[in-house]
């Protein structure tokens, strides 16, 4: 249980780099790995992070690996792995370039229309709301670095009225969990 004075504070981190991010794929939980500039994408903000008492990561590769680079630079760990930070699915746009969504669904990204197969905010939001309170029971009164996907913060932070676009790789948000309430701070470029 804890304590509703605490403060709990979680950097949600987007991953770095990823080989399907440097062709312009759409991911989803697709899997493919960091590229060698993500690897060193997460290098570099391993510099900017102050005291972080405990890293936890989606089970993705692109972010595991992620945590994995930033944990032994920082000298923390292991990395705690919570399934229910992975990316939202993208159905059947997965592995596709915007242009062959384009071609194959015209329109479609610009009206909001979605394939089947994709997650939507509310069980997205849902998903990610309880693994949040896991968490922060888990971790009451800690500095926490989340490190997740852009989708999910994304969501995250339109559920929490702030809406400052995509978030690039390893740019996040952070977050304070005090008097049991959620309240966005910044938006943080780590690289």
């Amino acid at each position: 249980m804890t304590n509703e004075g605490e403060r709990t504070t979680l950097l949600l981190v987007r991953h770095g780099q990823s080989t399907w991010n440097s062709e312009r794929r759409w991911q989803g939980q697709a899997d493919p790995p960091l590229s060698d500039h993500g690897r060193e994408q997460a290098l570099i903000a391993s510099r900017f992070l102050g005291n972080v008492d405990v890293i936890v990561s989606s089970p993705q590769i692109r972010a595991l690996e992620t945590a994995a680079i930033i944990g032994a630079q920082l000298g923390v760990g292991p990395v705690q792995v919570v399934e229910d930070l992975r990316e939202r699915s993208a159905g059947e746009w997965s592995g596709l370039t915007t242009s062959d969504i384009q071609q194959r669904w015209p329109g479609w990204i610009d009206s909001d229309q979605r394939p089947d197969g994709w997650e939507y905010d509310e069980p997205l939001l849902a998903r990610t709301l309880a693994a949040l309170e896991m968490i922060i029971a888990a971790w009451a009164g800690a500095d926490l670095l989340l490190v997740s996907h852009g989708g999910l913060i994304l969501a995250l932070e339109q559920h929490l009225k702030m809406n400052d676009g995509r978030i690039p790789n390893l740019h996040g948000r952070l977050m304070h969990h005090v008097g049991g309430q959620l309240v966005a701070g910044e938006r943080l470029e780590l690289i």
